[in-house]
């Protein structure tokens, strides 16, 4: 007989609450999180679009993830004011090396103060720049291929899957490669009619891409529904 079904969520309701956020992070986040990236994150929240900042939360587990895997050369495409790139900074090696691309030097200039702060401006190679032209940079030099350790993608959703098909020839088999924002803010479930006008084509865009790593057999997955929703990929080929 066919098994019916399944279909009980048991985290359907409390993923929707604020209040079980919020006690995450007063609980388990806050305390633990270093008084620099406390910092930094304040001085975020002054940008008309702190929203885009690192969620204090799925950073934590970025930087469990970081240690776990000692990582040592990284690589960030995003980095808005560089919550999650300190972060990052704060948890590899001294002598480990970020590759971080972003468009927007000013929204990174606003971080930068912290990160000499913390001392770990030296390990940062931060280049202004659409990502993909320096991602297909990289690959001029063959030793770049399979030697990056770890990636954090936190940028346009358009070009997820752009990103994705040049970053899994960069990091090594058995590395990591994280994508933010791949709840889209929840929408990624919604009826379409309820989704706002503004929201539809990233949303689109999010939901092709989580539809397509799901399909991807050469990572392990894990979509993680931590801030607005982090995917872990492991290299695995």
């Amino acid at each position: 007989m066919e098994n019916p079904p399944i279909k009980m969520v048991p985290n359907a309701v409390v993923l929707q609450s604020e209040e079980l956020v919020e006690y995450i992070l007063e609980t388990s986040v806050y305390p633990r999180e270093p008084q620099l990236l406390k910092e930094l994150r304040n001085a975020t929240s002054t940008h008309p679009l702190a929203f885009m900042g690192g969620s204090p939360d799925a950073s934590q587990l970025l930087a469990l993830l970081l240690k776990l895997t000692n990582a040592k050369k990284t690589i960030e495409v995003g980095v808005f004011t560089g919550y999650t790139l300190l972060l990052t900074a704060l948890s590899i090696p001294d002598d480990g090396k970020i590759t971080a691309i972003d468009v927007d030097r000013k929204a990174y200039e606003i971080g930068l103060p912290i990160i000499q702060k913390a001392g770990v401006e030296r390990k940062i190679n931060f280049i202004e720049s659409q990502a993909i032209p320096v991602l297909d940079k990289l690959f001029e030099d063959k030793a770049n291929e399979g030697s990056y350790d770890f990636a954090f993608v936190d940028a346009d959703k358009v070009n997820y899957l752009n990103y994705h098909g040049r970053i899994m020839k960069l990091v090594k088999v058995g590395g990591l490669i994280v994508y933010d924002n791949t709840l889209w803010g929840g929408t990624v479930y919604w009826p379409e009619e309820a989704v706002p006008q503004g929201k539809r084509p990233l949303r689109l865009s999010v939901m092709e891409f989580n539809k397509k790593i799901a399909a991807d057999d050469r990572v392990d997955i894990s979509l993680v529904p931590l801030g607005d929703g982090s995917t872990i990929c492991r290299r695995l080929r």
